[in-house]
């Protein structure tokens, strides 16, 4: 698929980040459907799916996504807080929506409520805890991809882009990678140049390490601000103490102005 251009290719540097986040590791299981993308069986009964594979269904993925005129018409749906931190930011990136946490009934198919919509097109991170999304898609012929494990159904997913959805890191990356393929087809950015944005923002962060990490921040700018007030040179007050004194009783009067007549 992406083997004939050069420019969608798997590069090194994806290697290294895929190899890192563990994106190509699977579970213990395999659905019959998700047999043709595992590479082989590790001896402890891990499925490994193929790296090449998963990049052709990414970039199948950006494809679709990046045909959709409208950004806003793509829809992004993650229930489990793993993968919400990542959408958000992939959707302050391409311009889609997101759906950060439990999903409302009805989005899609009931049309009086408050909250309905009609996406083109839905990604969604996990088609497991997303089945509500993903049934509603099928009812009102949306095409749906998704982030599949070697166990994942692929019942009324349209484009399945084998990965790790169990993992913090390659939930991650694979959104990271989904919104820099679809902003360089739409030629917002170079492939000429890595893109600036780190895929650590796309990592989800628990909030009490974030609080920790925070109040050790406040106490390290505090104890340096304590620091810096200690270090900064005291005022010396009595310092003019042996400094010499002027005696104004010493100086001579100033001359009368009227004198005594003769």
């Amino acid at each position: 698929m992406s083997g004939s251009c050069e420019a969608l290719s798997l590069k090194e540097d994806d290697v290294k980040k895929i190899l890192a986040c563990g994106s190509h590791i699977g579970t213990s299981q395999v659905d019959y459907q998700m047999e043709q993308y595992v590479y082989k069986r590790r001896p402890d009964g891990v499925y490994v799916m193929n790296m090449r594979k998963m990049w052709e269904k990414m970039v199948l993925a950006a494809r679709a996504i990046a045909a959709i005129e409208n950004p806003a018409d793509v829809f992004v749906v993650s229930s489990r807080p793993y993968g919400q931190r990542a959408i958000l930011k992939y959707a302050s990136a391409t311009g889609a929506v997101a759906i950060a946490g439990r999903f409302t009934p009805g989005t899609f198919t009931n049309y009086i409520q408050k909250n309905y919509r009609e996406p083109r097109l839905l990604v969604i991170t996990d088609p497991r805890a997303d089945h509500q999304a993903v049934r509603e898609a099928s009812y009102v012929n949306i095409p749906v991809i998704a982030l599949c494990n070697s166990d994942t159904p692929l019942r009324h997913v349209d484009i399945a882009v084998p990965t790790n959805n169990k993992s913090i890191h390659s939930i991650g990356l694979a959104w990271w990678f989904l919104a820099r393929e679809v902003l360089r087809l739409r030629g917002t950015i170079s492939r000429e140049v890595p893109w600036e944005v780190m895929v650590d923002l796309y990592f989800y962060r628990d909030p009490e390490e974030v609080e920790k990490e925070e109040q050790a921040a406040q106490e390290k700018a505090a104890a340096y601000a304590a620091a810096q007030e200690a270090a900064a040179p005291a005022e010396n007050w009595g310092a003019d103490i042996n400094e010499p004194t002027q005696d104004w009783a010493a100086e001579s009067a100033p001359p009368s102005a009227a004198t005594g007549a003769p």
